[in-house]
């Protein structure tokens, strides 16, 4: 006689209606916190912030031609900041971006002035030039594994010479001839640095191209590739070659990328005043950095946006005014920058730890 023993089903107890589980391992923070993480929505507050206080303290900014100078001012910073912060999220460094501007500025001039060519073909060399500079520090990046602050130091070093010696050579001064008579001023006038109307007030063409390149570099962080590549190599450049992104090609077009606005910038400075002085952009690299701090971009790299420059640029542009504006020494433009700065370091901090929190 056998017996045959039938195992009853495991029975299992359904959750409570309404109830999660949870392994201990993650836990869901209220909405509002996990919003201010976000890098964008601290500096929107920031930027806010200084809007309202100019607003009180400096009643001509209300004004709206004011707030149109306030705008060209932030966009001639902005369209640096952009491809500046977009390095930054690759984990790298250009101190030589502000003197890029002015060499940019000064090839065009000189080769259109002193070679009685059309002003079109120095803007094209010009262009050539500023991507070769920046194909040259990430390459030597690249190739060495210096870090990029010592690398773009010397290049800022060696174009800083550069323009004073060689504007001084061609030119006999240390400024380019006035160019506003040659074939082909007029024509790109209107494209780096013309104005146009709004409501009775004049609007620089550099806040219009300032908010297509921001809306362009978001698209680009955020639906491409590309994009991706850029975050990968900013986190951990080994990971990424080993999961297959192009670390070398990605670091050497952010800064050609860094290049490319830095002829933009130099062209429109170029136009706008018909001359330039060599000497000039020495210090605007750190503002640029700067602006992109403020804006959330991680001093380590991986972490950062398009859109948060944007408001760094504007809060420049605010303060840089609004002091104007108010009356006050325009020297303490430089103590509101550092403490804006060391205030954008220590939200960036807190963010860093509240988006890694458990």
């Amino acid at each position: 006689m056998s017996m045959t023993q039938h195992a009853e089903p495991a029975v299992t107890t359904p959750p409570a209606p309404g109830r999660k589980e949870s392994d201990g391992r993650t836990a869901e923070r209220p909405q509002a916190i996990r919003l201010l993480a976000r890098p964008e929505v601290g500096v929107f507050l920031g930027a806010a912030a200084v809007y309202v206080f100019f607003l009180i303290a400096a009643p001509p900014v209300r004004d709206s031609a004011s707030m149109a100078n306030i705008l060209y001012q932030s966009s001639t910073i902005g369209i640096m900041a952009l491809p500046v912060a977009l390095l930054m999220i690759g984990g790298e460094f250009d101190l030589s971006a502000g003197v890029a501007v002015i060499t940019s500025a000064l090839t065009a001039a000189m080769i259109s002035y002193q070679l009685s060519m059309n002003i079109w073909v120095g803007v094209i060399v010009a262009l050539l030039v500023a991507l070769g500079v920046g194909f040259l520090n990430g390459w030597l990046v690249m190739k060495t594994g210096l870090p990029s602050f010592l690398v773009t130091l010397g290049s800022f070093l060696i174009l800083q010479g550069v323009n004073l010696a060689v504007t001084k050579l061609v030119t006999g001064n240390v400024a380019t001839d006035d160019i506003s008579t040659m074939d082909g001023f007029d024509q790109a006038k209107k494209i780096f640095a013309a104005s146009f109307e709004v409501g009775g007030v004049q609007v620089k063409i550099t806040i219009v191209w300032w908010l297509v390149f921001a809306a362009l570099a978001t698209w680009v962080l955020l639906r491409t590739k590309y994009g991706n590549w850029v975050f990968a190599v900013g986190g951990n450049k080994d990971s990424a070659r080993a999961v297959g992104v192009p670390v070398a090609f990605t670091k050497i077009s952010l800064f050609m990328l860094v290049g490319f606005g830095a002829w933009f910038v130099g062209m429109h400075q170029l136009f706008t005043f018909n001359t330039v002085q060599s000497g000039e952009g020495v210090g605007q690299e750190l503002i640029y950095i700067s602006a992109a701090v403020i804006g959330g971009c991680l001093l380590t790299g991986g972490a950062g946006s398009a859109i948060g420059p944007v408001f760094g640029a504007f809060m420049f542009g605010m303060v840089q005014q609004g002091i104007v504006y108010a009356g006050w020494n325009p020297d303490w433009f430089k103590a509101f920058l550092g403490v804006m700065l060391l205030g954008a370091v220590l939200i960036n901090l807190w963010i860093q730890r509240t988006a890694t929190r458990r």
